[in-house]
């Protein structure tokens, strides 16, 4: 099979997932015609899509590594075949243990965390947010105390935006041409996501059910727009796509190692554009609104809530492998997150969710290697540029654990 054979064939299979579960597909701008003749096959069966898979997976070590087609470009595509395999098992009625589901979507090994780590973030917390009270009240009426004004939400974003657009496109060249149009939703179970059109557009959603904090916007803003998602997304469409003709990069599929490498991308996305001290930055364009902002208690909140990152995936493994109950997860949650109950529930919506229930591991696995990649650099090279090869190059996990 050459190159050209095995990235088509590649396409179609992820093609064919989202025709058993819409949404698979998080984004394609590839050849039109390959979705046409997808959507006019008859319905797929989920084990035939597992046999595909692995009679491709099969093939990848034949394909001769030519004309651009080197060992990394075979290494990408092994680890989505294994990942599409995985899912098309799973869809097909087979079960499948949590931590291995999570393994095979995201080349990563999962387990549950350290509580004398998460006790040593509540002290973090403690300090962070004086007063009297139980700790867990005091942060809830923190956040209900930085709450964005509904009315003004979509001021607040668009001008985190611009600055961060800015910003980025002065280290991270994009397309004259790209944009991003920005929407307020409601009923989601996520708090923003970037839905990818092609051609350098996107439009980025806001879910204003979540009442949106005003320490939390500004990494949301970098997250879906600059320099994450967007970024990323433009930047391997110009340079992978258009530019080296890796067709493979057109298609985005849920549960697979590019959206670890993705969300843990997009979630250092604020710390790459500005630094771990993004607190004044934030509070100068919060100033420009005319709303306060603590940017330097908000820093040392979000420092100790990163220590606290797996709680979630702590709770998916009791949902799912430990078969715990729901409201003793809601009350684990509840515990270590300090969030109100309905908070919780919002999060097991998405824990429980058939298409989103492994995706959880992606924000907290991805951040974790990714951070430590990024600050276990050579001397001499700075963050920018290590940042940039997140996104412009076809990594996947293993390659930097290996690194």
């Amino acid at each position: 099979m050459d190159p050209g054979t095995l990235i088509r064939e590649y396409l179609l299979l992820g093609l064919r997932f989202d025709r058993i579960e819409e949404g698979y597909v998080d984004s394609y701008t590839g050849d039109p015609a390959l979705r046409e003749a997808v959507a006019n096959e008859p319905a797929p069966d989920p084990a035939d899509l597992a046999r595909q898979a692995d009679r491709l997976l099969a093939e990848v070590p034949n394909v001769p590594r030519s004309n651009g087609f080197d060992e990394s470009r075979a290494e990408y595509l092994r680890a989505h075949l294994r990942a599409l395999a995985c899912a098309a098992r799973k869809f097909a009625g087979e079960e499948i243990g949590f931590v291995d589901e999570v393994e095979a979507y995201f080349d990563v090994h999962i387990e549950k965390g350290d509580q004398e780590q998460y006790l040593q973030a509540h002290q973090m917390l403690d300090e962070a947010v004086p007063g009297r009270g139980p700790l867990a009240e005091r942060v809830r009426e923190y956040r209900a105390s930085e709450e964005v004004p509904p009315e003004r939400l979509e001021e607040a974003i668009h001008a985190f935006s611009s600055a961060l657009r800015d910003r980025v496109r002065a280290e991270y060249p994009l397309p004259e041409a790209e944009t991003i149009t920005y929407e307020v939703v409601t009923d989601k179970p996520w708090s923003g996501f970037n839905y990818y059109l092609g051609n350098y557009r996107s439009t980025v959603a806001v879910n204003a059910d979540l009442k949106q904090q005003m320490s939390n916007l500004p990494g949301l803003v970098a997250h879906e727009s600059y320099p994450g998602h967007h970024t990323e997304h433009c930047r391997k469409e110009a340079g992978l796509v258009e530019g080296k003709g890796h067709a493979e990069q057109t298609i985005f599929l849920v549960n697979t190692p590019q959206c670890l490498m993705a969300e843990g991308l997009a979630d250092l996305a604020l710390y790459a554009a500005i630094g771990p001290q993004w607190g004044s930055w934030a509070a100068e364009i919060y100033a420009d609104l005319g709303l306060r902002f603590d940017g330097e208690r908000a820093v040392a909140v979000a420092t100790a809530y990163h220590a606290l990152g797996n709680v979630r995936q702590d709770a998916a493994i009791m949902l799912h492998d430990e078969h715990r109950d729901e409201d003793e997860v809601v009350a684990y949650l509840r515990r270590w997150l300090m969030v109100p109950e309905e908070r919780a529930r919002h999060m097991l919506r998405f824990l429980s969710s058939p298409l989103w229930r492994a995706y959880t591991s992606t924000y907290v696995e991805g951040y974790r290697l990714l951070r430590a990649w990024l600050d276990d650099r050579p001397a001499d090279v700075g963050l920018t540029e290590r940042f940039g090869r997140l996104l412009d190059e076809p990594l996947i996990p293993s390659t930097l654990q290996a690194a």
